[in-house]
């Protein structure tokens, strides 16, 4: 279910080893390879990619869901200082210093909390699992109103010097834009504990809004369904020739923080991958409970959460709960479809890892 990603140093330490072991048993024409017991030639990756891996404290972890991570070629990295989507002449820290407040789109959880110890360790070697599970213990969902993922990375990291764990696109597709165990810049004081993800869609809206569905949702005979406008110009969404349709068929029509909002739901691709997504996060970081919030009667709560209900909640939230000016994921969201899918995944894998 989990496998350790090698480390450069413990790497460059084994390779010293083997040499060391090669000139010892040199006299009885022992090999590296043969007194390492290891036959893989230079170069040979030592692990394979499954396509479905997150990464969480330097681990791949397997969802299930198709996973574009931050190192692979069509990826997102929130690592990286200059521009993603920008000419190379307007991309670089120098051109856009004065536009974003830090080179940085992320930061060290937990930083001013923790023993002066406790964050050399971090800031050296990152997070190993059994800390993160001690501190990670939030799962905050967004609507990113960008559409696609792609023009919400664009918006995030090149605009705004923000970042996201996750991003879900219309077609299911999972990107992670760096490792969980970093301080994402995307939910506010939930920031230091919890896990981020942007679902592609437009957003709720209020009546006397403004909102883009007519150029975003158009209609055939089998109902609504996503059109990316010609003019935004930066799909990109993986699935070649993919019809995104709300699951859904109608407008939902619901009420979050007071308000009466309309909204198109997430597509059954990305249910799908958020439940795979949820679950996997709740095996790796179990205080990360398969539940959100609920009021006496076992409703969800619609509105934001006190500070104490904030401070206590240990599961899934919306971004409503922890903002007083937020409404997503919005009112479409189908939170007991998601948890019920959610538990029956995680019951598939077992006891969590150390």
């Amino acid at each position: 279910m989990t496998h350790r990603i090698p480390d450069p140093v413990l790497r460059c330490f084994a390779i010293t080893l083997c040499a060391v072991l090669a000139l010892a048993f040199a006299s009885v024409g022992s090999g590296c390879a043969a007194a390492t017991g290891s036959g893989f030639p230079p170069g040979e990756p030592e692990l394979k990619r499954h396509g479905d891996e997150i990464v969480i404290a330097g681990r791949f972890f397997r969802t299930g869901a198709p996973v574009v991570l931050w190192t692979d070629p069509a990826g997102y990295d929130a690592y990286r200082v200059e521009k993603r989507f920008a000419r190379p002449d307007e991309s670089s820290w120098d051109e856009i210093k004065d536009a974003l407040p830090s080179p940085n789109r992320f930061g060290l959880r937990f930083g001013r909390s923790m023993g002066d110890d406790l964050r050399q360790q971090v800031r050296g070697g990152g997070w190993t699992l059994p800390q993160l599970q001690e501190r990670g213990d939030q799962f905050v969902l967004h609507y990113d109103v960008c559409g696609v993922s792609r023009r919400c990375f664009r918006v995030l990291h090149d605009i705004r010097g923000l970042s996201v764990h996750f991003m879900i696109d219309i077609d299911g597709t999972i990107y992670q834009t760096l490792d969980v165990q970093e301080r994402a810049w995307h939910a506010g004081t939930a920031n230091d504990r919890s896990v981020g993800v942007e679902i592609a869609n437009m957003g709720a809206y209020g009546e006397s809004e403004d909102d883009p569905f007519d150029r975003w949702y158009a209609t055939d005979e089998e109902g609504p369904f996503i059109t990316i406008p010609d003019d935004d110009g930066v799909g990109g969404v993986r699935t070649k020739g993919f019809i995104g349709r709300p699951r859904t068929p109608g407008m939902v029509i619901g009420e979050i923080q007071g308000r009466t909002l309309a909204q198109y739901d997430f597509t059954p691709e990305q249910y799908e991958s958020l439940a795979r997504l949820t679950a996997t996060l709740n095996y790796a970081l179990p205080a990360l409970a398969l539940d959100y919030p609920r009021d006496p009667q076992g409703k969800l709560i619609t509105d934001l959460l006190s500070e104490d209900e904030q401070r206590s909640f240990q599961g899934v939230v919306g971004h409503f709960h922890v903002s007083r000016v937020k409404v997503d994921p919005g009112p479409a969201t189908d939170w007991d479809w998601l948890m019920e899918r959610s538990r029956s995944l995680r019951a598939q894998m077992g006891a969590s890892p150390n």
